[in-house]
Parts: structure tokens; C-alpha cells; sequence
């Protein structure tokens, strides 16, 4: 008898899976299916490389392994079935073997002990002891047996490819067949011959068991796991697909209760025990939640519980299928997270929408501070805002609106660099200057990013009394900073609270500035409009004696006198000073100016007996540009010994003590010295007309109707000078004396509104 004869005990189907089932690692699992599934010697496992397995067809897919020659003898060829290729592929993938590396670098001996190992482990678990004896032989026997008896194979392939010297050794495998199958045999033919006739049962053969079905599925990812718990919940059987997921092996896990596998929140909350009372209650129960791995961390799983009975329906334990749903979890809360950013952004663009309208809307100082808390805290975007502006007198912040917080509160949420008595304006030039930052707490923006007056304090407490039912919030948020500027003036600070996560990144930043200068400009629009718009106005009178500015700096060195003829403003922080300059030479102003970096250029304009017309464009901030910003209209500024003193007006309900401020605040040595109501005298424009005219000589008016009427005026022009002069009978250079003159006096009329007559309307 062959040394491979089977024997009484033959390997059962229900055995062969436990075997597998009992395999811990890939390795374990794949010399089994090689020798049970392939039919292949230790021997020849020892010499088998990736590179012996060859597809020998693309549609479906079909493997041979050409198995090589071992012990003298001579190589042959083995079917290596698809789902076994599948197994090796991965195992070589995983162990990073070449085609040229052999697949088991370990002794013939090794191998057959690590079957012994695998039956011995599945013995335990099943509590059969007849599978302790299992070896690799056993297990090719179980594959001819499989082959020619459960898949009925032709007997030469089964000896061809398992390397069987004659069919004696099959013969044991090959019961002595019964009348029925003898009969079956011959039926075809008994049936007619030829094309289509081959009989219905040309593609039958055996079934393809549930168990072989399932464990296909579970080889085929490493998402899914099976496994089976006692009536206590207690792990019973564990296979290769939950090692694979959960990093246990059997003998570490069998026998320990599934509450392993959940969190420590999930099992102080007795969800374990849940699940089975549910599952045992309702035929079985889904639930979704955290499962821990072997090392502690966490993943999303999605699990199947379902009662096991046995056939009197007496419950005998559970089945538990597991599927790792960590890609699909992440991937919706990727779409979670992307949705809340977006529904924050709308937040914050309707806040903004909503601020630009109410500034609109808005009709004074108060009621634009007001909206603007107001519009920033209906919606989701901000849980509370405030406005502060600060005093010079008392150097301390006074709150003056908010929304979503009780004044008092505010403190409570300001990091201690904040509230260390900084003025307004102070904290304004240290956030533009990037100094340095007071609490661990307190972010700025990034060098790489476009830097923003924006301060952030970030981990503030947040309590808001914004709830209907008048309850108070309590949080963790943060807060931000910015100044409301025009120009280099600074009306306050607008400050706002959070408690979105994610919240004033880089575009949120810049968009609060935005809103730090729209905010500024509304309310210098407002102070200019009351002023134009006032019978009665405020004459105010500063002395500024700071050095900062260079005509105070000259009239100090030089002795001379500086008298303002007209201001005109050219940008927001640039102006072109007209001055009349006295008692010092200009060469030597115009070389102190070139040293001062506010001082953009300069240039003589005119000379006269006096001394001489000057021409400055100042950038940056200076004594009249504040006040311009401030709503207040420079009438007139002199300079002479070390001080300017400068004339200007303001609307009657203007405060006064906020404009004094805010020129304190970037001129330090700067102070009112007079201060009176005044009416204003109110010109009709049939007065204004009426006093044009007597200042215009009738050859100077007669000349501008005739070239306005003409045409003279228009673009392109209708009419030319010269045709112009042909028509009133006079010379060109005498129309053009007329045209220079008569202009003159409207541009002198407009801007100076001259009360005395000083010859300009000489005849000609």
C-alpha cells in the first residue's frame, strides 16, 4: 500500500475549514490551502517561487503552477485553484518577495510542523482530538478525495497533477460504484447523439457549500470579520478575518467576553450587554459605534449580532459579523466638516451683507455703532460683538454698545494684555506695528500671510445671554480685535466672539478689517455730512507743538512763518499743502523737508516781495489730516515759533472731546485753546451770482459767455479761440488776458470766498 493510502479516519470537509479556521496568520493558512486545495509535498513548497505560477487564461482567470523537480525526480504541473492564487499573491505583496524569491524560506520539516501546530490549536478549540493527528499528508489525501469524489475530475488529471506515479495509489480514494450510478453513467448513451444533446446536466456538479461561499468573501477583503461568542458573550470560535481586523490571535482572545472590543465609555454605559439582549430580543440587531484593535486605537465599525439556536430552539450563542466602516466614517465626516465651514462662511458673508446695510441706514455716530453689534450677532456667525472707545482724560476704556453681552461680562473674556489701560488708539498702533503679544493665548497673522490689523485671543470663555428664554451660554471660543480706522485716524475698536471652530482664519481676518474701515468711513461720512449740513457750527482753535511736524520743526530752527493758503486732499493719507512761507530761505525748509519721511516732495511756486509761495505733498498723518478725519474742516493754520495753531469747524453736536482725543492720541503735545458757537452765514446762489458779477469786469463776463456759448468750453470744442475773438471783434492774446482773468476770479470766488475787493477786477 502507498505511504499516502488514507486510512479509516479520512479528513471530512467541516474538519478542513476548522483547520483553517484555527490558522493565525497568512502564512499558517496558505501552507494548509497548498497542501488541501493544490495537493503539493513540503518538499516542493520549499522550492516554490511567485514566479512558477503562470496564468494560463484571461477570461475567467485560470492558474498552474509549475511545480519543480525535487528528490531527483521530475517536475510537473498542478492546477493552483483562483482563490487560493489570490492568498499567495497577497502574502507574497505583504512580505515584499521578488518573483525570484522562494515563498517559504524555512525546511520541509518547519512546514510539516506548522501543520501540526495549526491541528493541535484546532483539536483545542473543537474539542476533537482526532484532528491533533492531521499532517501533510492527510492533507493531500484530502485532495484527491476532493477531486474525485466531490468535483468528480477525471482520474488522470487528479494523478497528473498531484504527482501520483500510477492510479493504484487513487484507487483507495474510488468507492465501488452502485447500481444507480452505473446506470447514470451509461445514460448518455442511451440519448440520441449530437449537437444540443448532450443532456441538462451537462454544467451540474456539486454544490458549493455556505461556509466555502462565506470564507471566500472574508479572504476577499480586510474590511470584514466573523465570529462566534457563547451564550455569555464570550468569544467561542476566531478565525483569520477577525485576527486581520482586530489584531488578536485565537489563543490571546477565545474565551474573553465582547465587551473587549468596545470602548471603556461604551462599556460603563452597558452597551455590550445591550446589543446581545437585543439581538437575543428582535432575532438579531445592527448598531454602529467605536471598536478598539489590539493596540488601543479606535476605528468606526458597523456590526451584525444575530442569535444562534439549535434545532430544539434552544439559544446556543451568537454570531457576530463585523464590518470596518473607518473609510466610509471619515469620508462623511470629511462631507460634515466641508458643510459646516461652508454654512460657517454664508454665516459670516450674511453678517457682512447685513453690516454694509445697516451703515447704509445708519444716521448718526451711535446708531452706526449700535447696527453694526447688532447685525453682526443676528445670525450663527458671532455670539456677541461690542464696540469701545477710549478717552484721553481717564486713559480706560468705556464700553459703549453691544450686542449678545452684558457690558460687564466683556472683562471676563479679554486676555490680560488687553485690559492693561492701553488707550484705544495705543492698542491700534501696536496691532499695525506687530508688537509683541501679552498672553500665550493671543495669535496673529502668519508672515506668509498679508498682514491685518486683526488681533486674536483664542480659548476665552464665552457666556452670552442671547437665548430666548433669557438663560445664559457658557463656552470656550474666541475673540477678535480690530480697529475702526479712516485713513490714520482710529474712532474705536469693534470686537467680536466666537464660538465656531475653525473661526477667523486668514479671509475672515482680512474681511474684519474690511469692516474695521467701512465702519470707520461711514462715520467720518456721517461727521462730514452734519457738519455741511449745520446752521450752527463749532470754531475750534488747537495749538500742536509737536516736533513730528516739519513746520513746526523749521519755524523753530529757522525762525520763520508758515501760513496755510489752501489744503487738497489727494488720497486717504496724502495732501497738498499751499503755504506762505516767511522769514526763512526755502532752500534751506525745502533741505530739512527731504530728511522727513512724511514729507513726499516739495517745490517753490511763486516769489514776491513778502517771501514765497510753497508747495508741499505731505503723506501720512498730520495735524489737519486727523481733524479732516475726524469730521472737522480746516479754516486756517499758523505756524510760527514752534506752534501751529490751526482754525477749524464742526457740526454743533459733534463731540468734541472724541476729536481732542483722537488728535492727542497722534500728536501728544498738541491742545484746544478756544472753543465758540458760531452761525453760519448761509449764501443763496442768486447772492452768490449777484457778487460774481461785480467782481468781473463786463469785457472779462462778456468773454466767458461768448466762449461758453461758443462752444470754446465743450470737448471736443465747437469753437476756437481765435474764432471766439474774430467774433468780438478783438484779438487773440487780448480774449485769452480776458478768458485767464475772468476764470481766476470764479476759481478765487469758489475756494477763498474773498470778502474785500483787492483790484482784481481792473479794466483791461
Amino acid at each position: 500500500m502507498s505511504l499516502e493510502e488514507p486510512d479509516s479516519a479520512e479528513l471530512s470537509r467541516s474538519q478542513y475549514e476548522s483547520l483553517l479556521d484555527a490558522a493565525e496568520t497568512y502564512r499558517e493558512a496558505l501552507v494548509v490551502r497548498l497542501c488541501g486545495d493544490v495537493g503539493l509535498r513540503p518538499t516542493e513548497l520549499t522550492e516554490l517561487t511567485v514566479d512558477d505560477v503562470e496564468q494560463v487564461r484571461i477570461d475567467p482567470p485560470r492558474y498552474l503552477i509549475r511545480v519543480p523537480a525535487v528528490d531527483d525526480g521530475s517536475g510537473r504541473t498542478a492546477y493552483l485553484p483562483t482563490h487560493v492564487e489570490r492568498e499567495l499573491r497577497r502574502y507574497a505583496r505583504s512580505n515584499g518577495l521578488t518573483t525570484d524569491d522562494r515563498i517559504f524560506s524555512v525546511t520541509a520539516r518547519r512546514l510539516q510542523m506548522l501543520v501540526s501546530e495549526v491541528a493541535d490549536r484546532a483539536a483545542e478549540f473543537l474539542d476533537q482530538p482526532t484532528l491533533a493527528d492531521v499532517s501533510t499528508s492527510d492533507l493531500r489525501q484530502f485532495f484527491a478525495r476532493t477531486a474525485l469524489v466531490d468535483h468528480a475530475v477525471n482520474p488522470r488529471v487528479v494523478k497528473t497533477v498531484g504527482g501520483w506515479r500510477s492510479f493504484e495509489a487513487l484507487e483507495p480514494y474510488l468507492p465501488e460504484p452502485t447500481d444507480a450510478e452505473i446506470v447514470d453513467a451509461f445514460d448518455a448513451a442511451e440519448r440520441p447523439s449530437g449537437p444540443g444533446r448532450d443532456g441538462s446536466r451537462g454544467g451540474a456538479g456539486p454544490m458549493v457549500s455556505d461556509d466555502s461561499v462565506i470564507r471566500l468573501l472574508l479572504a476577499a477583503s480586510d474590511r470584514y470579520a466573523l465570529l462566534r461568542l457563547d451564550a455569555d458573550g464570550y468569544v467561542e470560535r476566531w478565525n483569520r478575518s477577525a485576527a486581520a481586523m482586530f489584531g488578536y490571535r485565537a489563543g490571546e482572545i477565545v474565551g474573553t467576553h465582547v465587551s473587549t472590543f468596545y470602548t471603556d465609555e461604551a462599556v460603563d454605559d452597558g452597551v455590550p450587554e445591550r446589543t446581545l439582549t437585543a439581538a437575543l430580543e428582535d432575532s438579531g440587531t445592527e448598531t454602529d459605534g467605536w471598536r478598539i484593535h489590539e493596540d488601543g486605537t479606535r476605528f468606526r465599525a458597523t456590526e451584525v449580532v444575530s442569535p444562534l439556536r439549535d434545532e430544539q430552539g434552544r439559544h446556543r450563542g451568537f454570531a457576530v459579523f463585523i464590518r470596518d466602516a473607518s473609510a466610509v466614517h471619515e469620508e462623511v465626516e470629511s462631507v460634515r466638516s466641508h458643510r459646516d465651514e461652508l454654512e460657517d462662511r454664508y454665516a459670516v458673508a450674511t453678517a457682512h451683507r447685513a453690516v454694509t446695510r445697516s451703515l447704509f441706514e445708519s444716521t448718526d455716530h451711535e446708531e452706526i455703532e449700535t447696527e453694526t453689534c447688532a447685525a453682526l450677532t443676528d445670525g450663527r456667525a458671532y455670539e456677541c460683538a461690542w464696540i469701545d472707545r477710549a478717552t484721553h482724560s481717564n486713559r480706560r476704556r468705556e464700553w459703549r454698545v453691544s450686542s449678545g453681552i452684558d457690558p460687564d461680562a466683556i472683562d471676563q473674556l479679554l486676555p490680560e494684555r488687553w485690559l492693561e489701560g492701553s488707550t484705544t488708539d495705543d492698542l491700534a498702533d501696536d496691532e499695525r506695528t506687530g508688537g509683541e503679544r501679552g498672553t500665550a493665548n493671543e495669535e496673529r497673522e502668519p508672515d506668509d500671510e498679508r498682514e491685518t490689523a486683526v488681533s486674536i485671543a483664542t480659548d476665552v470663555p464665552i457666556t452670552t445671554d442671547r437665548g430666548d428664554d433669557g438663560e445664559s451660554s457658557d463656552g470656550t471660543g474666541a475673540v477678535a480685535r480690530v480697529p475702526l480706522t479712516y485713513g490714520d485716524t482710529v474712532y474705536g475698536t469693534l470686537s467680536v466672539a466666537t464660538g465656531r471652530a475653525g473661526a477667523f482664519n486668514a479671509d475672515e481676518r482680512q474681511w474684519l478689517e474690511t469692516i474695521g474701515r467701512q465702519v470707520g468711513y461711514a462715520i467720518a461720512a456721517i461727521r462730514r455730512r452734519n457738519l455741511l449740513l449745520s446752521d450752527n457750527v463749532v470754531e475750534l482753535e488747537f495749538d500742536c507743538r509737536d516736533a513730528d511736524s516739519v513746520f513746526v520743526d523749521a519755524s523753530r530752527r529757522f525762525g520763520c512763518r508758515f501760513e496755510l493758503d489752501s489744503l487738497v486732499p489727494i488720497s486717504e493719507s496724502t495732501q497738498l499743502y499751499y503755504l506762505r512761507l516767511e522769514g526763512a530761505s526755502p532752500a534751506d525748509v525745502f533741505e530739512l523737508a527731504a530728511d522727513d519721511p512724511g514729507v513726499a516732495d516739495c517745490r517753490l511756486v511763486e516769489t514776491d516781495e513778502d517771501g514765497w509761495r510753497v508747495e508741499f505733498v505731505v503723506r501720512g498723518s498730520s495735524p489737519a489730516l486727523t481733524l479732516t478725519e475726524y469730521g472737522v474742516t480746516v479754516l486756517e493754520a499758523v505756524t510760527e515759533g514752534g506752534v501751529t495753531t490751526l482754525t477749524a469747524e464742526c457740526a454743533a453736536d459733534a463731540d468734541v472731546r472724541t476729536i481732542v482725543t483722537g488728535l492727542r492720541a497722534a500728536f501728544p503735545d498738541s491742545e484746544l485753546v478756544g472753543k465758540r458757537e458760531v452761525e453760519r452765514t448761509v449764501q443763496t446762489a442768486r447772492e452768490f451770482r449777484e457778487g460774481l458779477e461785480d467782481r468781473l469786469t463786463d469785457r472779462q463776463a462778456a468773454s466767458l459767455r461768448a466762449a461758453y456759448s461758443g462752444g470754446y468750453y465743450d470737448w471736443p470744442r465747437e469753437s476756437t479761440a481765435e474764432e471766439i475773438a474774430d467774433a468780438m471783434g478783438i484779438s487773440s492774446p487780448t480774449l485769452h488776458n480776458h478768458l485767464r482773468k475772468g476764470q481766476h476770479e470764479l476759481l478765487r470766488t469758489f475756494f477763498d470766498d474773498p470778502t474785500e475787493d483787492d483790484g482784481a477786477g481792473e479794466t483791461t
